[in-house]
């Protein structure tokens, strides 16, 4: 008969398993979730930042007229004396010239009688040479916001071109542009200086 107290060979009465350490998947669940939330808000920002480049360039009616080679400043320009002599040579475009009598009463964009030599005088130069065109940039001082001297210098460039198709150049042969209160030529600080900031610049674009 069997030894109850003998337990050799006798299954244990009470098993111990031992818990395996494996991956905690649900940590890494968490961690891959936060990740691809974090690329989908910084897609999304891209697309936000995309969209409002594309509506400001819709939008915007007064472009700023571009730096034009052969000028590092406005106060390097040549008058538009110059114009006629510029257009008989063989100098490649595009270049600048500045109205040299043409200024424009604080907060308007007319022509005034004085003006209209000026305006001649360019008109029978652009008529003499029938290819060029040329694109008209407006100025103002720095008083008033960004937006209405923005506004203010494409009327004054809008004006010129009115008078020169008044004097017969065809409208197609002139863009107008603004360039606000941007690249002054004189200082902000004086009436005199702010006079000379209403001015118009001609750019030949082509000839």
């Amino acid at each position: 008969m069997a030894d109850p107290k003998d337990t050799r060979g006798a299954p244990p009465r009470e098993m111990h398993i031992g818990k395996k350490k494996g991956t905690n998947w649900l940590a890494w669940i968490a961690l891959l979730a936060g990740i691809l939330a974090l690329l989908f808000a910084l897609s999304r920002c891209g697309r936000d930042d995309a969209s409002a480049v594309t509506t400001v360039a819709s939008t915007n009616t007064t472009d700023v007229v571009a730096t034009t080679p052969n000028a590092g400043s406005a106060t390097a320009l040549a008058g538009t004396s110059g114009l006629g002599g510029y257009l008989a040579g063989t100098e490649a475009a595009p270049r600048t010239f500045q109205f040299e009598k043409l200024t424009f009463d604080t907060a308007k964009s007319t022509l005034r009688p004085d003006d209209a030599e000026e305006v001649g005088t360019i008109a029978a130069v652009l008529k003499q040479y029938g290819n060029t065109h040329v694109r008209i940039a407006g100025y103002a001082d720095a008083r008033g916001s960004d937006a209405a001297n923005a506004a203010l210098g494409k009327a004054r460039a809008d004006a010129v071109k009115a008078g020169l198709v008044a004097q017969g150049i065809a409208a197609d042969r002139i863009e107008t542009v603004s360039g606000g209160e941007s690249d002054p030529v004189g200082t902000n600080a004086t009436a005199s200086g702010q006079a000379e900031n209403r001015r118009t610049e001609l750019v030949v674009t082509s000839r």
